[in-house]
């Protein structure tokens, strides 16, 4: 199960949001605190409670827990999942109103609570994320549904919305996700390759690779090319990142720099050159690109997105100056 958490002071338009899709069939209340399930009613209800804490801005608590597609539980032990959750962050003595819903391909469920307890007492919301996590690991282990990795286990940089509508559509993995699988599966195959064998490993797989490298020989950073894609390590998740696959490899900074020189030398995007390296040439401007303005530089690497300077619109020099002044002037009068 997943988690999110929303915290604000606007209970009403949570409230008539989930109604709606309730008046519309594709949700329905699963269990809730409140004499009725009216709008007004319970916002009258809330208000009475409200009055309590009346300086407290951030009275609304709002989450939704997310099932796996797979697991399409029945409404009792749904409800009594969201039930314990709510008794575990201690929202004990609370108004709440709990919402199933339907339109998503997985199950998943809306809870509101009121912060402020019936006795004017108010839940800290303080670690409240951690909290919530801890909760649903305990809550998946007593009802048997499938365990989550915790954030802090989950070092692979989650798929994006478009990139799921894009597995969705065509049955296949993305880029990133392969790249991932390749990346992982060569360091779990052979622990402790040297920095050749590693960078020898990925061509076998069709991944190119290039290193932000200084001139010093310092590696900051490493970014893949896999089918036309060029994608940051950091983009991929904390273990793909420069910082943590030289410590997963046998990297040694002066015997494995000349090797990685030659590595961006050959590359196949960024023109095999490192950032510093395209610092340099764009300060030289050699005589054959002399009427050449670079205009993209991404990531460290030059994109060789060149405009003519011969194309680019004229500047009336005199005409600039005298518009310049009559703003001076402007500036002048106006003290």
């Amino acid at each position: 199960m997943t988690g999110n958490q929303i915290k604000g002071k606007g209970f009403r338009g949570a409230l008539r949001y989930n109604l709606e899709k309730v008046n519309k069939d594709v949700a329905e209340i699963l269990d809730h605190s409140f004499a009725s399930t009216f709008e007004r009613t319970i916002m009258k209800e809330i208000q009475m409670v409200k009055v309590l804490r009346p300086n407290l801005q951030k009275y609304f608590y709002h989450t939704s827990i997310n099932f796996p597609p797979g697991e399409d539980l029945p409404n009792d032990k749904m409800k009594q999942i969201g039930l314990d959750y709510l008794e575990a962050n201690g929202f004990t003595q609370h108004q709440f109103i709990m919402f199933r819903h339907y339109d998503a391909d997985h199950p998943h469920l809306h809870i509101l609570v009121n912060r402020i307890g019936y006795d004017g007492s108010v839940v800290s919301d303080s670690n409240d994320f951690a909290r919530s996590e801890k909760i649903l690991r305990e809550l998946e282990s007593k009802y048997n549904l499938t365990q989550v990795p915790s954030s802090k286990e989950a070092k692979m940089r989650a798929i994006t919305k478009d990139e799921l509508e894009m597995i969705k559509r065509t049955n296949t993995p993305s880029h990133k996700v392969k790249l991932q699988g390749i990346v992982r599966k060569i360091l779990q195959d052979k622990p402790r390759l040297t920095t050749e064998e590693f960078i020898k490993a990925l061509h076998r797989n069709m991944v190119d690779v290039l290193f932000n490298q200084a001139s010093t020989g310092y590696v900051s950073g490493i970014s893949y090319q896999y089918k036309g894609v060029i994608i940051k390590g950091a983009k991929l998740g904390d273990d793909f990142k420069w910082g943590s696959i030289k410590n997963k490899i046998n990297y040694d900074q002066e015997r494995d720099r000349e090797v990685i020189q030659q590595i961006n030398a050959k590359s196949k995007f960024g023109k095999g050159l490192s950032a510093q390296q395209d610092d340099r040439r764009l300060c030289k401007t050699p005589e054959s690109s002399k009427n050449l303005i670079p205009t993209s530089l991404s990531d460290g690497h030059y994109l060789e997105d060149l405009i003519r300077a011969d194309s680019q619109p004229e500047i009336n020099i005199e005409r600039a100056l005298k518009l310049r002044k009559k703003k001076k002037g402007r500036r002048g009068l106006r003290r």
